[in-house]
This record gives C-alpha cells, sequence and structure tokens, in this order.
C-alpha cells in the first residue's frame, strides 16, 4: 500500500482525538489559553453539558485579526519559540483551537485592549468560514457549538450530560484553586450559576470557596523547600477525611496535574492515620525550575515527569508527616457537628409528641402543658398528686441544724485549664473517658488511644537500632534480572538495619541469608522480588519498613488497654498526658479517631443558650 499525505482536516481531527477527548478537555483548553492572556475575570457558559454550547468569556489581552488567522492553524503559538525547557505557561503546543475547530462550530471574537474595533473568525469541520472585523469588548469570547459533530462516532463515548457538567465543573475548580486572583463564573441551562470571587493572595479563602467553610477550620499550611524543589499549600487533619480522592489537588509550577507520584505520597504520608476506603483532603502546589520537570508526557498535559522524582516524594512525604506531628493531633470541627446532629435528633424525637402553649398566651394552671400528664400521673398512683405523696408523711422534715462532720481529705483534682485535653472527670460504660478542658469537654476512646501510644512506642524501637533477623539455615536464593540486582545492592546496608540480609549470588541473582524476626515465618523470594520492583518504581525500599510497621500495629493493637476495663482518675489523666506528648495520638493504628472535642459554645446551642 502507498503511502500518501494525510489533509491537514484529517490531521487535525486525529489530534482532537487526543486532546480533547470530552466537553472538560475543551473547556480546560480554552480556561488555560483566558489565563495565559493575563484575564482577571473568565465566565464560562454551558448547554447541554458542554456539547450543545460552551462559551468562554475573559478580559485578556486579546488579539488582533492577524493573530486569529494564526490561532485556528495547528503549532502555533506565542507562548514557546525554540525550546521546551523554559514552559511557564498552561498552553505551549498550539494544538487546542485547530482541534476543537476540526470537530466542532467553533467561533472567535476578540480585541486588544485600546483598539479601535475587533475581529471575528468561525471555523466549523475544520474549514474557516470568515474572517471579519466585528464589534468587540477588549478581551475574548470563544464559542464551541456541536462539539464532535464532525466525528460523530465520538459522542457515542460520552456520558450523560449532567455528568460532562460535572467534569466541567471540577475543570473549573482546579482553575479557581491555582489562581485565587482570578474570579470564575459557571452557568448555564444545564445548571446552577457557580460563582468564585477572587481572593487575592489568600488562597485558603479560595480553598475554602471550593472545599467547604469546614476545611478552613481543619487545614494544616505547609512550606518545605528541598533543594531546588519548594512546596506549599495545606493539608487536612486526618480526622477530617472524605470517602474519594477528589478532593486532593496538586499544581505544579501553578499547573493543575493529576500526578501518579504526586497522589502515591500523599496517600504515604497520611499511612496509618486515616481508615481503609477513606482519603485525606489536600492541595499541594510545587514550584521548581522548568528545566527540571516535564509536562510534554501526556496530551492533556495532566502528567509530569520529574527529573529527581524520589527527591520530590520525599519532600511531600516529609512536609506532610511534619505538619501532622505539629498541628495534626486534634479532632476535626466535623466531629463536633456530628455530635451536635446526634443529640439534636435524639432531642427532637423525644419532644415529637409534646406541643408548647403559644408564647402570646398568658399561662395559667388550666392551660398548663404539665396538667394533663398530672392527672394521669395521680390517677396511676405515682407522680405529684395528694395521693401518691401520702406516702412521704411519715419522713422526718428537712432541717437546718449543723452537724459537725469528721474531716475528708480533699481530692485534688486536675486543672483543666493547664492541659489540651483536659483533666479527666468520669469514665463512660468502661471504654470512654470524659475530660474537663479549658473551654469544652473531650470524649476519648480508651482502648484506640492506649493502642496508639503502644504502636508509637514499638515504632520508636524499630528506628533507634538494628532490629533482631532470623538466620536461615539454607539461604534463599532469589533470581531477579542484573539491573533489579543492582539496584537492590544499593540499599543492602538499610535492609540490614532492618533484618533483612542480602548479597550478591552471580550476575542475576541475589542471596537471602537473614529475614526480620519480627515478620516470622516469611516468604523471602516474594518479599525481596516486591522490594525490587518498588526500588525500580520509586528509587526507595520502604516497602519493608512498611510491613514491619504493619506487625508492630497489630502487636500493639493486642497489648493496649482493652474496653471494659475500669480506670482509676490517676490513669486516666495519665494517659491524657501521654496522648498529648505522641505524635500522631489523635487517631489509632487503624486511623479511627482516639477522641472527640466539643467546644463550650455547642455545648450552650444544645441548651439555646447562644
Amino acid at each position: 500500500m502507498a503511502i500518501k499525505q494525510l489533509s491537514e482536516t484529517l490531521i487535525n481531527q486525529i489530534a482532537a482525538g487526543e486532546v480533547i477527548e470530552r466537553p472538560a478537555s475543551a473547556a480546560k483548553e480554552l480556561i488555560e489559553n483566558a489565563l495565559d492572556a493575563g484575564a482577571t475575570r473568565i465566565e464560562i457558559a454551558t448547554a447541554g453539558g458542554g456539547k450543545a454550547l460552551l462559551r468562554v468569556t475573559d478580559n485578556g489581552s486579546g488579539m488582533e485579526e492577524t493573530d486569529l488567522e494564526l490561532a485556528v492553524r495547528r503549532h502555533c503559538t506565542s507562548k514557546i519559540s525554540d525550546t521546551l525547557e523554559d514552559i511557564r505557561t498552561l498552553g505551549f503546543r498550539g494544538e487546542a483551537l485547530p482541534s476543537i475547530g476540526s470537530v466542532a462550530k467553533l467561533s472567535i471574537a476578540s480585541r486588544r485592549a485600546g483598539a479601535s474595533s475587533g475581529a471575528e473568525i468561525a471555523v466549523a469541520g475544520g474549514k474557516v468560514l470568515h474572517l471579519r472585523p466585528a464589534a468587540a469588548n477588549p478581551g475574548t469570547i470563544v464559542e464551541v457549538r456541536d462539539l464532535f459533530f464532525a466525528t460523530p462516532a465520538r459522542l457515542k463515548f460520552l456520558k450523560t450530560e449532567k455528568a460532562e457538567a460535572a467534569a466541567i465543573t471540577e475543570v473549573v475548580k482546579r482553575m479557581a484553586i491555582a489562581f485565587p486572583r482570578v474570579r470564575f463564573v459557571l452557568s448555564g441551562s444545564d445548571r446552577s450559576t457557580l460563582e468564585f470571587p477572587a481572593t487575592g493572595d489568600d488562597h485558603l479563602a479560595r480553598m475554602a470557596q471550593i472545599l467547604g467553610a469546614d476545611f478552613k477550620d481543619n487545614a494544616i499550611a505547609l512550606d518545605a523547600v528541598r533543594e531546588d524543589v519548594s512546596l506549599t499549600g495545606f493539608a487536612g487533619v486526618p480526622t477530617f477525611n472524605r470517602g474519594n480522592s477528589a478532593h486532593q489537588y496538586a499544581f505544579v509550577n501553578g499547573r493543575p496535574v493529576q500526578d501518579k507520584l504526586i497522589l502515591s505520597a500523599i496517600r504515604g504520608a497520611y499511612a496509618e492515620t486515616i481508615p481503609s476506603g477513606r482519603y485525606p483532603v489536600a492541595v499541594l502546589s510545587l514550584t521548581l525550575d522548568p528545566a527540571l520537570v516535564d509536562v510534554n508526557v501526556h496530551p492533556a498535559k495532566s502528567d509530569v515527569r520529574f527529573r529527581d522524582p524520589g527527591l520530590v516524594r520525599g519532600l511531600i512525604v516529609g512536609a506532610i508527616r511534619e505538619a501532622l506531628a505539629r498541628e495534626g493531633d486534634r479532632a476535626a470541627t466535623t466531629g463536633a457537628d456530628g455530635m451536635l446532629r446526634a443529640f439534636t435528633a435524639g432531642r427532637s424525637g423525644f419532644q415529637s409528641g409534646w406541643r408548647p402553649a403559644p408564647a402570646a398566651a398568658p399561662w395559667t394552671a388550666e392551660t398548663s402543658p404539665s396538667r394533663p400528664y398530672e392527672r394521669a400521673a395521680a390517677a396511676a398512683g405515682y407522680g405529684f398528686a395528694e395521693r401518691p405523696q401520702a406516702a412521704f408523711d411519715g419522713l422526718a422534715m428537712p432541717t437546718a441544724r449543723a452537724e459537725v462532720a469528721p474531716p475528708v481529705e480533699p481530692v485534688r483534682a486536675e486543672e483543666p485549664a493547664r492541659f489540651p485535653l483536659g483533666a479527666a472527670r468520669a469514665q463512660l460504660h468502661e471504654n470512654y473517658i470524659v475530660a474537663q478542658t479549658e473551654n469544652g469537654l473531650v470524649i476519648v476512646d480508651q482502648h484506640a488511644a492506649h493502642e496508639r501510644l503502644v504502636f508509637e512506642a514499638m515504632r520508636k524501637a524499630l528506628h533507634s537500632k538494628r532490629l533482631p533477623s532470623q538466620v536461615l539455615l539454607i539461604p534463599e536464593i532469589v533470581d531477579l534480572p542484573e539491573e533489579d540486582c543492582d539496584r537492590l545492592m544499593v540499599f543492602a546496608e538499610e535492609l540490614g538495619e532492618l533484618g533483612l540480609a542480602v548479597e550478591r549470588f552471580g550476575p542475576g541473582a541475589v542471596a537471602v541469608r537473614e529475614t526480620p524476626a519480627m515478620l516470622g515465618e516469611v516468604d523471602a523470594r516474594g518479599l525481596v522480588r516486591q522490594l525490587a520492583d518498588e526500588i525500580a518504581e520509586w528509587d526507595t525500599a520502604s516497602g519493608l519498613a512498611a510491613k514491619l510497621e504493619y506487625v508492630a500495629a497489630t502487636m500493639a493493637c493486642h497489648g493496649s488497654v482493652r474496653s471494659g476495663r475500669r480506670l482509676r482518675p490517676e490513669e486516666m489523666n495519665a494517659l491524657l498526658r501521654q496522648m498529648e506528648a505522641t505524635p500522631g495520638s489523635g487517631q489509632c493504628n487503624h486511623g479511627r479517631p482516639t477522641y472527640i472535642e466539643l467546644k463550650l459554645t455547642d455545648i450552650e446551642r444544645l441548651f439555646g443558650r447562644s
């Protein structure tokens, strides 16, 4: 078969299949163009989930007629010149507009600030329909109609209008978090209007617009630098978690990304602090030299490649763990809200049969809501009527005469204001410690709390000295590719500290002579192969340490204070003091909260005092 040159329209449609996957992809590209143009106000309107209409209006720098003519041609851009080593804009390929124009009906109206008039160009199915002067405000209006009308097969793979509209909303949210100085408005016939006013330099205020006001009260600031990479942002406390990872946002040099390395680092940083199936809330922003990161590895520019992935992963994990150790040992405010809702629901259920008298009516004995109850109580033989009270006639009346009582040694109570977790006041159901703080109360799960304390003590012992190992009678020979053996031997000393002794056994094998005693009987072959894969992927051998910590967590669970054990006041207070001094004590080894805090203002709300 002879080779032939494809037509320009077909080339653009092939490119569109990679760049414009769905309406949200088109919205992302158009919003990026508006941001690169310096816009401070961006309005997005949709219809039919973006398939029928997608319009993006901005107040950016605008374009002239000659710019419009080039903008719809492939590989025409103003954002890069001769190299990909210094990309500082969101877009740079010059593919978005021609790709959209090849599969949809595209029109662009634009005017530069100070110009007497604007211009408009229209493209449909890859063909330019017209290029002419037009009345326009400073900035640009890009309108996309009938997306994929030129490639009907693609329409079959789109989701429902509601799902496509939700995907566009998610794109706008990510862009809004990355650019708090820009005002975003999302509207259309297929949605209710969503507006994010500009917050200037207050990034946390913009995050609260997207993630909810609760995030502001449960976020810990991040600010760390390692070599040439800096990390800023906010990480939620472990008890402030969600049912999926949709509330994790990552940005690299201002570009929203969904990179596996970053998401994996977030997951690792919160290990053992969040229950299985729950996900932390975090917003991370990485800043580094553009030459140290490759953003040209994915058609949608959602993935990136770092020159030193181990450095980036270590920075994220270290910064989040340091922040959690510094401020993470506190209960999420949503825990108190849930408790309030539970109390309120119980109270409203108890009062469902009670109807108070109108506030404006004067009180009388006959109209008192207590009267029916008193009559019924008297008939039943209990209550405050005369007949039930007659049984108390034989009792002595109270007297005011004082008697000298023997001296009683006062119980010295701890002062709650002195401690973050307060002073123990009671134990409920032999499992929950109630402590009074300076401005509220704390309820502690004694088993979960002590489990965490025992685990942290064991983990500290793991990292403070070489772990005991058991010598294999016959060394286990593990066959591996030569490059895996080379990588594994780089970490041989580190693995030895953890009780795993490995040495080279020819060009394509390693010999395992000792395994960690804590693991008991272990599959040495599987363990070594797993470590080799992890080193190849992440350039780290943390998997063995994770296994050892898992064993320690299991041992801590079985060796901690059990539920149902009655504690003396001094034991309860000692547990509270240990929790205050132990990092990570706000969650047990399984990630569940160890205590819930209820502020005095919340308690007053329950009684209608505020």
